[in-house]
């Protein structure tokens, strides 16, 4: 993982530790990836060079619970508003009034809520396979399909159990669930190694189920307001966890939002089709 491109260091922010990468011109338009499950920073391997390379100036954190970042204990210490304010406070600690924000996944749950709750300070918004969170309650309960789908997030509420399942044998089902659920080749095994580093370490599978824990808790009167940044959401077709329903109902909550599909690509958009995303992606943020 060293790449004489990327930098690194770790961010203070009131209490709590981000580990964060970092890549691009120092004046570049400021931009912050958010990493989703199962994943770090690493997650944006096949974007960092392109992106910087357009003139974008990355930050990438390891979120709350991830990587080489601090892990709270308990499972309010993951809510979602905890997650979205972690973004704020990066920008704030590197000097940043507007950003670019770009969320996978978890990540891009975090950048929906951002962007609801905080409109001043994001400049445009982009998400990969994710789903703004005010949309996917009321879309559970209308499609039987992506319950059923979600199965597996109901396997994570319990207790201890989804750790030690999780964990066992190197993280083998965690790696086995990220080959099946991807196109072929688009992890290596010398990448899942490196993924699984990560989750072996001490208390990071508990941290990593706790984002889960925390959403089930999040109270489903709450509406989110419209998001008025232009938004771009790009999703893979072949995602076998959500259905691109999901997608189209987040675009009722943006005022300016566009959806590109990506026909032959899964959930691991941006590793399935780098080069189509890269382009999809510098096309969007590099716009005045």
């Amino acid at each position: 993982m060293s790449d004489p491109a990327v930098s690194h260091r770790h961010i203070d922010l009131r209490g709590l530790r981000l580990h964060v990468a970092e890549a691009g011109p120092a004046d570049g338009v400021p931009t912050i990836l958010l990493h989703g499950f199962p994943e770090f920073w690493f997650g944006w391997r096949h974007q960092i060079g392109p992106l910087a390379g357009s003139g974008l100036r990355l930050l990438i954190p390891d979120q709350r619970g991830y990587g080489l970042s601090d892990r709270p204990k308990g499972i309010a210490a993951y809510h979602l508003d905890r997650l979205a304010q972690d973004v704020i406070a990066l920008a704030d600690a590197c000097g940043l009034a507007r950003f670019n924000l770009v969320g996978h996944d978890w990540g891009g749950l975090v950048a929906f809520w951002v962007a609801s709750f905080h409109p001043e300070r994001v400049e445009r918004l982009a998400a990969l396979n994710a789903c703004h969170p005010g949309v996917f309650g009321p879309y559970l309960r209308r499609h039987p399909g992506q319950a059923l789908r979600s199965a597996y997030a109901g396997f994570f509420q319990l207790p201890l159990l989804p750790e030690r399942v999780l964990t066992a044998r190197e993280g083998r089902l965690l790696r086995a669930l990220m080959r099946r659920s991807s196109a072929p080749g688009s992890f290596t095994e010398a990448d899942l190694d490196v993924y699984a580093r990560e989750w072996l370490r001490p208390g990071a599978v508990t941290a990593m189920l706790n984002w889960y824990r925390a959403l089930a808790q999040l109270p489903r009167e709450r509406h989110p307001p419209k998001i008025a940044a232009p938004t771009l959401i790009l999703w893979g077709e072949r995602d076998q966890a959500l259905q691109t329903g999901l997608a189209e109902a987040s675009l009722d909550l943006c005022e300016r939002g566009r959806l590109q599909r990506f026909p032959q690509a899964t959930h691991w958009v941006q590793h399935d089709a780098p080069e189509a995303v890269n382009a999809a992606l510098i096309d969007f943020l590099g716009r005045s």
